[in-house]
């Protein structure tokens, strides 16, 4: 069995300024997507399914069929392509939407619009993140190991000080779990930074604590999901709950670890946290780019990646 990617890059990065999943960072303009394709390939992935807006679904799939047309699975098939476009219209037709909305309806509204592309286990990641190739492994391994279950899902936790940003404090789930590895809760904190003492702080969302001192090892969520694809449909039905109570709302959105809580809380199922040996980088501010150019280039200077990624 070859799991499948599905690529959250519906998204555009108002602090960035521009349509982050199309800029090239690598030495031969490859784009962080590209980077994240190459390590799902090589973990074992067979399809790969984008989630855009509609408003640049040809120029991106134009763009992706040409880039990889000639990129073969470990098993020497065709990597196959699916494209799905997210809109904020795309819920049940009996929700009456604020007609101000402008926005889609989040993360997990996104994961949905791939429910009748997607029959194998899958794994989800945003388009803007470098996950590296530890963190494809283990997710591939995990998904192939879950093929034939139901209601048991995953998450991939990244070490805190292995996703901070130089240009600013970021914000970041950290992940809580019991001795056995089951997720029971992610506790928002904001303005993460380390500081001149080198340790790390930030400000705990949920019990409005500001400026503590956090563990640097802890793990966090960087939007790294491995799910059954009995997922759609009990996520579904909590979209469903959700929309009966927020539909009319201008800016409420429905995510990923939302979706997952209530499944755990219905006990609907369980979601296994992993751990990965990675450093997450990416491109949250515009001052964030040139580190990143230099991260991809030391990569392929020390042949961890060829230049060009694809020929």
């Amino acid at each position: 069995m070859k799991p499948t990617l599905l690529v959250l890059a519906a998204g555009m990065g108002s602090r960035y300024g521009g349509l982050k999943q199309m800029d090239g960072v690598g030495p031969s303009k490859e784009t962080i997507i590209d980077y994240s394709i190459y390590d799902a390939v090589a973990a074992g992935f067979g399809k790969v399914v984008y989630i855009v807006r509609e408003y640049f679904r040809e120029q991106f799939e134009k763009t992706v069929r040409e880039k990889y047309a000639s990129v073969k699975c470990i098993d020497g098939t065709p990597l196959e392509f699916v494209f799905v476009t997210q809109e904020l219209n795309k819920i049940p037709d009996w929700v009456k939407m604020n007609p101000e909305r402008q926005k889609p309806w989040g993360t997990a509204h996104a994961v949905l619009m791939a429910k009748d592309v997607i029959k194998e286990p899958f794994a989800v990641i945003n388009g803007d993140d470098f996950y590296g190739r530890d963190s494809f492994r283990i997710l591939g391994d995990w998904l192939r190991e879950h093929e034939n279950t139901e209601g048991v899902y995953s998450i991939v936790g990244f070490e805190l000080q292995n996703t901070l940003s130089e240009s600013g404090g970021v914000s970041r789930g950290i992940c809580f779990y019991d001795k056995e590895q089951n997720l029971t809760g992610i506790a928002e904190h904001l303005n993460i930074a380390r500081e001149g003492d080198g340790k790390v702080y930030g400000d705990n969302s949920v019990n409005g604590e500001n400026h503590v001192e956090l563990d640097a090892t802890a793990l966090c969520s960087m939007n790294m999901w491995g799910f059954t694809p009995d997922y759609f449909e009990k996520s579904y039905a909590i979209f469903e709950d959700f929309l009966k109570v927020n539909g009319g709302e201008l800016k409420k959105e429905f995510y990923i670890p939302f979706a997952v809580d209530n499944i755990v809380a219905k006990g609907q199922g369980k979601c296994i946290v992993l751990s990965t040996p990675s450093k997450w980088f990416g491109v949250t501010y515009k001052e964030d780019r040139p580190a990143v150019v230099a991260k991809f280039q030391e990569l392929a200077d020390k042949g961890i990646y060829p230049t060009p990624l694809y020929k």
